[in-house]
């Protein structure tokens, strides 16, 4: 909501909310499947909204795209072929195009606008477009999996919108199932799994869901993101026929790229549990 040179979004149920100060509103558009905002802001740079919430913004965005991404993919062995599932921004598909041992990305977006949008207004995030790894693709993503030949990717990740409407599927056994099909051997998917403080409840459905459709090892990755609910994210991982424990270590460290965040002792600190969802997860 903008009112009085502020952009506020009060967080559902939780009496709480985060406002940004606005220098002028740049876009504002309804798509066939939600409304698209652009905002100029004082102090975090371009705010996209959907739906009056906050998706990303040029200040923070670099830590939710590089824990949606590297630790997935250090954890993994040899991540030749990555399925992302929405990441309309693109911000997730430029990180993960970083590593050179990826040679096929299929981006599924349901919305092409977002897309569009984000070219436009965070052309940084989109930079990676361009790379002949990178297929952009504009439909259902749950069809997508559900139609995905067996054994055809070795990471699959999750970057959806708040678990309503049309992403509500992206959270349920039968969508985890499908991604377990659609794995290749020690596969790994990797969801966002909302605020830690507010939506406990859901990252412990998202851990009986990732277990009832038959994965080996389920974990989740704790880190902060100021513009979020509660300014406290997660995501969760699972692998199909190995544990998580351990990664790349070495590969962390000589890592040809840079990263904002992200490097070996943030991905060990991350999978630390907080005691209350710790006992939750038991």
């Amino acid at each position: 909501m903008e009112r009085d040179g502020w952009y506020s979004e009060e967080w559902a149920g939780q009496g709480s909310a985060i406002s940004l100060r606005i220098k002028e509103k740049l876009h504002d558009e309804q798509s066939p499947y939600q409304r698209i905002e652009i905002y100029e802001t004082e102090t975090f740079g371009t705010l996209m909204t959907l739906d009056g919430l906050v998706m990303v913004t040029d200040r923070d965005n670099f830590v939710y795209h590089e824990m949606m991404s590297h630790p997935a993919l250090f954890t993994h062995e040899k991540p030749e072929r990555v399925l992302i599932i929405g990441g309309g921004d693109c911000g997730t598909l430029r990180e993960v195009l970083k590593h050179e041992e990826v040679r096929h990305v299929d981006q599924v977006e349901l919305d092409e606008r977002v897309t569009r949008v984000a070219e436009r207004y965070f052309p940084e995030l989109c930079a990676a477009n361009a790379d002949p790894r990178a297929h952009l693709h504009f439909q259902d993503g749950i069809k997508w999996v559900k139609d995905a030949p067996a054994g055809s990717y070795d990471v699959i990740i999750v970057d959806s919108t708040d678990p309503v409407g049309p992403a509500a599927g992206l959270f349920g056994q039968a969508f985890y199932a499908d991604c377990l099909r659609a794995l290749a051997r020690d596969g790994i998917v990797v969801g966002q799994s909302e605020s830690p403080l507010f939506h406990a409840g859901l990252i412990k459905s998202m851990h009986e869901a990732l277990r009832g459709a038959n994965f080996l090892d389920v974990a989740t990755l704790y880190f902060p993101q100021c513009t979020y609910p509660s300014g406290w994210w997660s995501a969760t991982m699972a692998r199909r026929d190995t544990t998580l424990a351990g990664f790349r270590e070495e590969a962390v460290a000589e890592r040809d790229f840079a990263t904002r965040y992200y490097n070996d002792g943030i991905h060990r600190a991350a999978l630390a549990s907080p005691e209350f969802l710790f006992q939750s997860l038991l």
